[in-house]
């Protein structure tokens, strides 16, 4: 049974979502009557194996694949065309797993300044809000650097403020740690922290996801279920340099 939508006013929603995907060995489905809403505040991690439908669900939250099957709605409005979905990415920004498939321009500033401009706002004021975007991720300085030297944690961060410059009302993260080293990875993670905006993220690090979010989902057989609440315990084990600084993939 999928989870009812959470009360309050929501920011966006599915009621009764059934994506199905058609391969050569004939349709797939990979999700089943999921219905969800995310409310101002939420900050859900979503876990589950690979090929479950955890990124189908972010692209059907924004368009990029229909449903064929059920609804999706942006402050209950339902989303019918492009026009709509447009009008909701605007404002639930999507942060791609690969970095390298949001950055497009040659500089950081150009990329950054790429969502306030498309937005309407003008040249002057959208460099302005990315600037300022930098400086809140602690990116001061990286305006001028091109994008294909910069480290895989700093594409990530840059990735991050593409979308946090359109002032979004929602966040979605799709394996935000992914090829993140230790350092990274805490970065990242008191960034997060520090933002209020509703967020969804998707990631095998339970740790990462028990610092930046309060409550838990999986998909298992397209169905979008509440995983276990978290158990503290403590165990002794031993490996390679388990005297360093170290997290643990669950």
């Amino acid at each position: 049974m999928s989870l009812p939508e959470q009360p309050g006013a929501s920011i966006f929603s599915l009621e009764e979502v059934d994506v199905t995907y058609i391969g050569s060995r004939g349709p797939r489905p990979v999700l089943r009557g999921v219905s969800f809403a995310l409310t101002a505040g939420q900050q859900v991690g979503l876990y589950g194996p690979n090929g479950s439908g955890k990124t189908t669900l972010f692209r059907c939250i924004t368009g990029l694949v229909r449903p064929c099957k059920g609804q999706v709605r942006f402050h209950g409005k339902t989303l019918r065309d492009e026009k709509d979905f447009h009008a909701l990415r605007c404002k639930v920004g999507f942060v791609l797993q690969h970095a390298e498939d949001q950055l497009f321009f040659p500089s950081v500033l150009e990329d950054v300044a790429f969502g306030p401009l498309n937005l309407g706002l003008p040249p002057e004021q959208a460099r302005e809000q990315a600037l300022a975007t930098l400086r809140r991720l602690g990116l001061d300085g990286f305006e001028q650097r091109l994008t294909h030297r910069l480290s895989g944690g700093e594409k990530k961060l840059v990735a991050l403020a593409t979308v946090l410059a359109m002032e979004p009302e929602a966040l979605l993260l799709d394996e935000p740690t992914n090829d993140l080293d230790q350092d990274a990875r805490q970065r990242l993670i008191d960034i997060l922290r520090a933002l209020p905006t509703a967020r969804m993220v998707i990631s095998h690090d339970w740790d990462f996801l028990s610092a930046v979010c309060g409550e838990y989902r999986t998909i298992r057989e397209g169905r979008l279920l509440p995983c276990a609440p978290d158990v503290r315990h403590s165990h002794e084990h031993v490996h390679p340099l388990g005297g360093e600084p170290h997290w643990h993939l669950s």
